[in-house]
């Protein structure tokens, strides 16, 4: 490695990444203190630039930031000698987060803190106006009163922040400096920092200008430790409730979508639903369009303002019967029949035959289930047929386009059909439902099906509010 190569500095930006009431002031000083490091505070706070009541920065005001974020991001790494950075938080501009994020040159530091912790001395902070301590005469004292339902929605923004950081990190192939509160008095962990941020400076001691405000112990601080106590003891706290999804992410299957120019409604198939049903309720309209592209679509949405989209989702157990009739024992999905007969022992009759009776086929369908779970859970070789991918995954695939307007359960179909004509100005023309899937599984139901749907696509059930599909 030549010389001129090993001089090139790791990184030559950072982010403090934070919430209030973490220490972010306090390890903002000890980054200050450091030869060659400027943080410049919260530089994307929506009510002031960089420290409170400053409302300019880097040629910047708040009309100018809001109207170009990224220049003052720019702006101020240009205008600081040095290594330079800024703390953010979760409702900070959401505009600068990819613009970081996505920069390996942009060292990522981590800090955090037990949220109750920060929660309760942010409830302090607010009841006395005392945000930084510098001098311990000047101390305001005050207890919180804890708010259950605020503690909850602040754990959930800290925890929904995590994870999303979490995520671009990974997909980015980029790590961070993770510091916890209790480690930043920490001499040496704060050295640790520098020498990972690459800057050869490192502090003789830790900064002493801020005092911790709110020392004791957390029931002391708060005037109803009983309600607190109660609360967290509702609190899941290792998600134990929580269904493990191993399900690949789905694209938002553009090509599939359907429009009625005259209606100005946009369908979203969910495949091994309804869709040659709902399709033709949109011929019915006229001047239907499909096949699109991203750029078709958006051309489509612009010239069809007030236009609405819907799906429909169909009961699990039924769709899977659907996809088993007519994708399985078809043969239309060679790999996934002969995968389900070699390792599944899935009995099934020759291509284009029917099952020879009834138990043979609930046999058969059953095994087809617990093959959709062990599929849906990334335990077979195939891949995830979008013909039983679980409604809620293709759901959030839709939403990286759009999300749709309305979203029909097949029972109601009808009824929500009637409800997009009345909201367009249309009468709804009537829509038929062909009763063969429904027939053909009402002759080999039975409780172990039932419980193998959901075992299956236990999120679809949860999230869609599906029941028994057999009352």
């Amino acid at each position: 490695m030549s010389d001129t190569a090993a001089a090139v500095p790791r990184f030559t930006s950072f982010v403090m990444l934070a919430e209030m009431r973490t220490g972010s002031n306090f390890l903002e000083a000890n980054l200050n203190a450091l030869d060659g490091v400027t943080c410049l505070g919260e530089m994307f706070n929506p009510r002031f630039i960089g420290g409170s009541k400053r409302q300019e920065g880097f040629g910047y005001d708040m009309e100018a930031r809001e109207k170009d974020p990224l220049g003052l991001l720019h702006a101020m790494r240009d205008q600081t000698p040095g290594l330079s950075g800024f703390r953010y938080f979760h409702d900070h501009d959401q505009r600068i987060l990819p613009a970081v994020m996505e920069d390996p040159a942009c060292a990522k530091i981590i800090l955090t803190r037990n949220p109750l912790e920060s929660y309760i001395s942010w409830q302090i902070a607010r009841a006395t106006e005392q945000w930084r301590l510098t001098n311990v005469k000047n101390l305001k004292t005050a207890r919180a009163e804890f708010d259950p339902a605020g503690f909850e929605a602040h754990l959930e923004n800290v925890q929904d922040f995590q994870i999303r950081l979490m995520h671009m990190l990974q997909v980015s192939g980029q790590t961070a400096f993770y510091i916890d509160y209790e480690d930043i008095q920490d001499l040496d962990v704060l050295n640790g920092l520098a020498a990972w941020l690459g800057v050869s400076a490192r502090l003789e001691a830790v900064d002493a200008s801020l005092v911790k405000q709110n020392p004791g112990a957390l029931s002391d601080k708060v005037t109803n430790p009983q309600v607190m106590e109660e609360a967290l003891s509702r609190l899941d706290r290792f998600n134990l409730a929580r269904t493990p999804n191993f399900e690949p992410r789905r694209s938002a299957a553009v090509p599939s979508y359907i429009a009625s120019d005259q209606g100005r409604l946009l369908y979203m198939p969910v495949k091994g639903g309804p869709v040659a049903e709902v399709t033709a309720w949109l011929a019915a309209l006229g001047d239907v369009t499909g096949e699109f592209t991203r750029k078709s679509l958006r051309d489509w949405e612009l010239a069809h303002p007030g236009n609405l989209s819907f799906t429909v989702l169909r009961h699990p157990l039924l769709r899977a019967h659907t996809a088993f009739t007519d994708l399985i024992v078809s043969g239309r999905l060679k790999e996934h029949r002969n995968a389900l007969v070699r390792a599944h022992h899935a009995e099934l009759p020759p291509r284009g035959q029917d099952f020879a009776d009834t138990d043979s086929h609930r046999a058969a369908f059953l095994a087809f289930l617990r093959y959709a779970k062990l599929s849906l859970s990334g335990q077979t070789s195939q891949r995830v047929d979008p013909h039983w991918a679980s409604q809620t995954a293709i759901l959030q695939g839709f939403a990286a386009i759009r999300s749709p307007d309305l979203v029909i359960r097949e029972e109601r179909l009808s009824a929500g059909l009637a409800h997009l004509g009345a909201e367009l100005g249309f009468r709804s023309p009537p829509v038929a439902i062909a009763p063969e899937p429904t027939g053909a599984l009402e002759n080999i139901w039975c409780e172990e099906l039932e419980t193998a749907a959901q075992d299956a696509w236990p999120r679809d059930y949860s999230a869609f509010g599906f029941g028994r599909w057999k009352v």
